[in-house]
């Protein structure tokens, strides 16, 4: 079976994980097909998906050039697209020291930013009541992160190795979805958080960040 693109990404309109692919297949300069999976029709956890990814959670690629090589959880598919893709390091750690940091920062954003921001959205959005404590617990968790990034940003620009790596691109799309949920309280993030807010338009101002961020804002129109 031919491909017309390197690689298929399964994925979902509104689901932050997935476009963290999108975003550094498009820095890398891969080409990519992305199939949109409905959760409402729980494709996602059907066939053709959940052959493919047991969890029938998003994202999932398929990398055609390498055998079909299939890989879920979305930092385990930046690290493999770094490895395999970015071997001048232009987007990842080049030292062992640094290959370590990088994982810390990757590993915290898919234990300490993706859930509980996950979390903040569902009992926000989708949950059938309103719980208030759920809702502050996990909307003091996104002000929590927020404060550590920020701390850490507030010594250097960029997370690992004095530049932007998959360290940083890993958090972009959760940290606007957090910016997103504080937009309607009291919290300022830009005065709160100056130095992560900072570091996120820095990002988004990039061609390939900005480029991926006008299709998802078309989609979302449809």
């Amino acid at each position: 079976m031919s491909h017309g693109k390197q690689f298929t990404l399964y994925t979902h309109k509104g689901g932050p994980n997935g476009w963290k692919i999108a975003y550094f297949l498009t820095e890398l300069g891969l080409s990519y097909e992305s199939i949109y999976l409905d959760f409402g029709k729980n494709e996602q956890k059907a066939s053709p998906h959940v052959d493919l990814n047991p969890n029938g959670r998003i994202p999932t690629i398929v990398d055609h050039s390498n055998n079909d090589f299939v890989l879920w959880e979305s930092n385990a598919i930046l690290t493999y697209l770094a490895d395999k893709y970015d071997t001048e390091h232009k987007f990842s750690a080049s030292t062992e020291d640094d290959k370590y940091k990088q994982l810390q920062w990757l590993f915290f954003q898919a234990s300490g930013q993706g859930p509980y921001f996950g979390q903040l959205a569902w009992f926000t959005m989708y949950h059938p009541e309103k719980i208030p404590s759920a809702i502050e617990r996990y909307t003091n968790e996104v002000k929590r992160v927020f404060k550590i990034l920020d701390g850490e940003l507030a010594k250097r620009q960029w997370l690992v190795g004095g530049k932007y790596s998959i360290a940083d691109l890993s958090f972009i799309s959760w940290t606007a979805a957090g910016v997103f949920f504080l937009a309607g309280t009291e919290y300022d993030v830009q005065k709160e958080v100056p130095h992560l807010h900072a570091w996120l338009q820095k990002m988004m101002e990039r061609p390939a960040i900005a480029k991926v961020n006008a299709e998802k804002d078309a989609l979302s129109k449809h």
